[in-house]
């Protein structure tokens, strides 16, 4: 069996009322007054006191404050109220709001959106793959841009559009990735990298793709160079030959960068200039094997006075 303690715990003036744990010791004890007793079993955690404190935790035991802010919130977010840009683009596009992305250095943006599909006028949806990171201003103009200009331009090619290739939206970094360059719009969500279109029938539209019909990139060139205030593509810097880059950066003046060469297949620019050379050449080899143009004929009186003195061996012949 156990050995229990009795602990006499000292009332206060003439009350019964117990003390509170960690309270002053008792000095003296009143006679004529039975005291409550409290068992405490032997062993068990005595009641802590200020001065039984660690003074500090241990640092193995105490991690960084930044460890902490790593640490999701598990208190439910309040419902984040709509910009009115986002009530907008609700009505043209399926898109996920975000909160406020921040990043390293002037890296992030209020506002943004994943933008997953455009609407067209006909309900069908425009899906972008993978889904874009973008400030819904930005979101929103893609969005007209491919309802307005681009399903259109689609169908002469012989099938409704259905998908955009995105190859970069939002990402913190310099210009072309330089390390040390001046921040890209990329990383503001302010733009959109465009590989191809994708129409219903299961073709890939290539934006610098050469087979794809010369006059038809160059009418989504003239569209993209009017909505945007950036258009890069192939002949820009080197480092957009594959690809075509939107942004609506914000310039002094609203000055507009429109560089994109839209080129053509190789072998039917060397065969126009084939044939330049040899219709150059054909006219070359013409004029060469004209024919030489013979001395005008005398008159026929002075033939005859001629033919006539030599008959008479009054003239030699030339």
């Amino acid at each position: 069996m156990k050995a229990f303690v009795l602990v006499a715990i000292l009332l206060a003036g003439s009350g019964h009322a117990l003390a509170e744990e960690g309270g002053p010791p008792a000095k003296a004890v009143k006679i004529g007054h039975t005291l409550p007793l409290r068992i405490v079993p032997q062993g068990s955690p005595q009641p802590a006191t200020p001065a039984s404190l660690p003074a500090a935790v241990p640092e193995q035991f105490s991690p960084p404050q930044e460890a902490y802010a790593s640490f999701p919130d598990t208190a439910a977010a309040a419902p984040v109220k709509p910009s009115a840009c986002q009530l907008r683009l609700a009505k043209v596009a399926t898109f996920k709001p975000l909160p406020v992305l921040v990043g390293a250095g002037e890296c992030g943006a209020v506002d943004a959106v994943i933008l997953d599909s455009v609407i067209l006028a006909d309900q069908a949806k425009v899906v972008l793959s993978p889904p874009a990171t973008l400030r819904c201003a930005t979101a929103e103009e893609i969005a007209a841009w491919l309802r307005e200009d681009v399903a259109p331009a689609a169908l002469k090619l012989g099938a409704p559009l259905r998908g955009l290739d995105n190859f970069d939206s939002y990402e913190c970094r310099g210009r072309n990735r330089v390390r040390g360059a001046t921040l890209s719009e990329h990383g503001r969500a302010n733009a959109l990298d465009v590989r191809a279109f994708k129409l219903a029938n299961g073709e890939v539209i290539g934006l610098t793709d050469l087979n794809v019909a010369k006059d038809w990139r160059e009418g989504i060139r003239a569209t993209a160079c009017a909505r945007f205030s950036t258009v890069l593509g192939p002949g820009s810097d080197g480092h957009h030959e594959e690809h075509i880059h939107v942004d609506l950066a914000e310039r002094r003046g609203g000055l507009k960068m429109c560089e994109w060469d839209v080129r053509e297949p190789v072998k039917q620019a060397e065969n126009k200039e084939l044939s330049t050379e040899k219709t150059a050449s054909l006219s070359a080899s013409a004029r060469s094997f004209e024919p030489v143009p013979l001395p005008r004929p005398r008159p026929l009186a002075a033939n005859a006075t001629r033919a006539a003195r030599l008959r008479a061996g009054k003239t030699r012949p030339q």
